[in-house]
């Protein structure tokens, strides 16, 4: 008999490590899907802990946050099959900030790379990154007024058609 669950045992360790989905919406278990987003999660968490280390190269670093805004992609795309699926919705609690009128919002994107592209870590500290949230201030000095000037004429364009 216990040769038996030594043997079970042993197969059961032999068995491939199965990888996750290419795509989300492939995955048809609520289970495996939750399981799949922990796994991601972790992953996550790995990187951002390695990023930490000023002493890693430019290169690396700079793969390394490509990779952590690739898993955060991918981490949504498993949210919302969980979502789908009939899970919790786990997005609830992603990062929110008040707006000057008192509502609740997401937390902006303060880079230029693209929507939801963030740098983590000594990624921070990189040439060409620093300076990114300095040319964000001076686009919203001169975009401010043209846009209040465009949605006030946009208004008025539509209050005419009605």
């Amino acid at each position: 008999m216990l040769n038996r669950f030594i043997i079970l045992k042993n197969e059961e360790k032999k068995k491939l490590k199965e990888r996750r989905p290419f795509l989300a919406s492939e995955c048809r278990d609520l289970s495996e899907a939750d399981k799949w987003w922990q796994q991601i999660m972790r992953e996550i968490g790995q990187k951002v802990a390695e990023i930490q280390n000023k002493g890693l190269g430019e290169h690396l670093l700079r793969d390394l946050n490509g990779e952590i805004n690739k898993l955060i992609r991918e981490k949504v795309h498993w949210e919302r099959r969980i979502i789908d699926l009939g899970g919790p919705n786990y997005t609830k609690h992603s990062a929110k900030m008040t707006d000057l009128e008192g509502n609740i919002v997401d937390v902006p994107n303060p880079s230029s790379r693209g929507p939801g592209y963030r740098y983590f870590g000594a990624a921070k500290k990189l040439p060409g990154v620093q300076g990114l949230d300095d040319e964000d201030d001076i686009l919203e000095k001169l975009e401010g007024p043209a846009k209040k000037k465009m949605r006030s004429t946009t208004l008025q364009e539509w209050l005419t058609l009605e």
